[in-house]
């Protein structure tokens, strides 16, 4: 099993290095013709019609946030389907979504046209109407990409950005000879955006259900743009703001330095893109491997720390030649220098990047509203330090230094969890699925077995029987069950991930090893660290032949009445990412340990209720880690100001 998961690993890594290399070569040849695009409109515009055209672009490549999300989300729930039918249906609806956000896009940007070319010292408000017709394709462009990106089609991928880069470089070339200088430019990256979209066209499988559920959709794509807006924000801003503060000259040069820094991140991008599906369509198991994410880190570190290199070397005379004269920058800290700073300002943020889509693609990923943060420090610093254009690079390098050890330090220590917690794989059993099971039936024994509890005294006697004996077709009766379950565990269940499955297993003597205790206030006491049911009963044994107790007793009287066959104890619950790996036990703990001390054939007296999801890492309950504690934290101020007592009360009011 081991060298099978080892092989798998360097399959994974041999389809990340290929899919890399294919990018590599189309984000080369569109580096290139960017390059000499960037250089054309230079020479011809000058510093001041460049930074015009270029801090247009920085707009459009603004509204990347929603159009790269789109993108991410698409590749990963296409990459997670099985079937051609299921790819299509999962990519046309949120196609459907991308067209509606650039629309809506475009037709902002046409409102506040007069106000941006106001902010930015544009020559005249028609700039921000040409970009608001490439912004309504720019969207769903994404999506498209996005679904080849996700069905693995790298090279399509790479043509096409091939041909924007292309089409983006002829028209802006002609249309400058013609005579229409910066707007000629907008309008070819306009038309540029157009027919990229138009040739990413796909080829479908007929129409079936969306695979996809709803609220996972919108949570996909929540944290797309969470992700993108941030990282959108972190390579643009500074160009913005330059354009704001500075002289139109120095905004100029500014614009090509931080040139360089994009190719730097395309080329990341290039790695970056084709890890993300790759890993979002693989096992949990597959992912463990450290040697992926380690292959990924690696190629952006070696070909950004090359090509910072290469530019520190290379004489500022260079430059001059392919931007042309106006593009001098005298003294100490010359273009050389800022370029160098700011390539390794780049190289920083890009390893960040990888940490934090690689953990996007299995699980929603608390670091994107990090980097979010970070944007908005990045800025407000910006607006505080920006006395030279060193200054300005030199926030950045700082503040990009600090996000790199913050999204890293969590990451690391969920690898030093899992490397230490998790058992070898050939060491579990299965348990046996028996049947499906609501989610009303599960909250009902949950409730069932916890209705002793203080927190219920007012509602025992109105609300007894449809507690102890519930009907589960009744959406009434669901209704009350869950408003009354959430009086006392609404914290817990928020950290359950919506789309949990739940299933009837049975849980045989060999699976035990398996089972951990719900870290609780008394049974940390008695875990000492180690949850495993097996360790913590064995513990107990020796407590109750050393000492007596409440606790204890509680313990000894519930393995008696298992003996009972006929004394219904009510339902365990568990929780696990799938019927292979280990599992939790969301509440039950007492009776089963009261079990597995009687005698683990007492087992046959319990029933067990598991819930099961891809995504059960992401719950404290199941995997307690810095990550999983702080989205727990958010969960908790999210819901602070909603009281449960009153939303029972009105479920009981509407339902009589």
């Amino acid at each position: 099993m081991v060298n099978g998961q080892i092989q798998k690993a360097k399959t994974l890594q041999a389809r990340i290095l290929s899919g890399t290399i294919v990018l590599l070569s189309g984000s080369g040849l569109t580096t290139a013709i960017n390059l000499a695009y960037n250089m054309a409109v230079a020479r011809f515009l000058g510093p001041t019609g460049f930074g015009h055209a270029t801090v247009v672009y920085t707009l459009l490549t603004l509204i990347s946030a929603i159009t790269l999300s789109f993108q991410i989300v698409t590749a990963k729930v296409v990459a997670q389907q099985e079937t051609q039918k299921g790819k299509s249906a999962a990519y046309r609806d949120l196609h459907r979504a991308a067209w509606g956000c650039g629309i809506v896009v475009a037709l902002l940007l046409f409102v506040f046209q007069k106000g941006i070319a106001g902010y930015l010292h544009l020559p005249g408000s028609d700039l921000v109407a040409l970009l608001a017709i490439g912004a309504a394709f720019y969207v769903p462009l994404g999506s498209r990409r996005g679904y080849i990106q996700g069905a693995y089609g790298f090279r399509r991928l790479a043509t096409n950005l091939v041909l924007e880069g292309v089409v983006r470089f002829g028209g802006s070339l002609t249309l400058i000879l013609l005579g229409f200088g910066v707007r000629g430019v907008i309008a070819a990256n306009a038309a540029a955006v157009a027919v990229a979209y138009f040739a990413a066209a796909s080829k479908l499988a007929a129409p079936a259900p969306n695979p996809v559920h709803f609220m996972r959709a919108v949570r996909e794509v929540l944290q797309g743009i969470v992700f993108f807006a941030g990282q959108v924000l972190i390579n643009n801003c500074d160009i913005v703001l330059v354009k704001h503060f500075f002289e139109s000259r120095e905004a100029g040069l500014y614009a090509a330095i931080a040139m360089v820094g994009r190719v730097i991140f395309a080329f990341s991008s290039a790695v970056v893109n084709t890890m993300f599906p790759i890993v979002a369509g693989t096992s949990d198991e597959e992912r463990k491997n450290t040697k992926v994410i380690s292959t990924s880190l690696l190629l952006v570190l070696g070909i950004g720390s090359v090509l910072a290199l290469a530019l520190r070397v290379t004489p500022a005379v260079v430059w001059t030649v392919f931007f042309g004269s106006g593009f001098e920058l005298d003294g100490k800290f010359g273009f050389p220098y800022l370029l160098a700073l700011y390539a390794i300002t780049t190289v920083i943020y890009s390893l960040s990047v990888v940490i934090i889509t690689y953990e996007m693609s299995y699980k929603i990923a608390n670091t994107s509203w990090v980097q979010l943060a970070f944007s908005g420090v990045l800025i407000l610093g910006l607006c505080r330090y920006h006395s030279s254009l060193q200054q300005v690079i030199l926030v950045q390098l700082i503040l990009m230094s600090v996000l790199f050890v913050l999204v890293a330090i969590p990451f690391l220590i969920d690898l030093i969890v899992r490397s230490k917690n998790n058992l070898p794989r050939e060491n579990y059993q299965s348990v046996r699925v028996m049947r499906h099971v609501s989610e009303d039936e599960v909250i009902s024994e949950f409730l069932r077995t916890d209705f002793h509890s203080p927190v219920f005294a007012d509602y025992r006697e109105t609300l007894r029987e449809i507690v102890i004996n519930p009907n589960l077709d009744d959406a009434r009766e669901n209704a009350k069950r869950r408003a009354l379950f959430f009086l006392r565990h609404r914290s817990l269940w928020n950290e359950i991930p919506q789309e949990t499955e739940w299933y009837e297993v049975e849980v045989r003597k060999s699976c035990l090893h398996q089972i951990k205790v719900f870290p609780r206030a008394q049974w940390r006491k008695i875990a000492r660290g180690n949850f495993s049911i097996l360790e913590v009963a064995e513990r107990l044994q020796t407590m109750q032949k050393e000492s007596q107790g409440p606790f204890l007793d509680k313990i000894a009287s519930i393995s008696k009445s298992l003996t009972q066959r006929s004394n219904d104890m009510g339902a365990v619950i568990l929780i696990g990412l799938n019927e292979n790996e280990p599992l939790t036990i969301l509440d039950g703990n007492h009776r089963f340990v009261s079990a597995v001390l009687a005698t683990p054939d007492q087992m046959e007296s319990l029933r067990f209720l598991c819930g099961m999801s891809p995504r059960m890492t992401e719950c404290c309950w199941y995997k307690t880690n810095p990550a999983t504690l702080f989205r727990y934290g958010k969960n908790l101020l999210r819901h602070i100001v909603r009281n449960p007592g009153k939303e029972l009360a009105r479920v009981l009011q509407s339902f009589g």
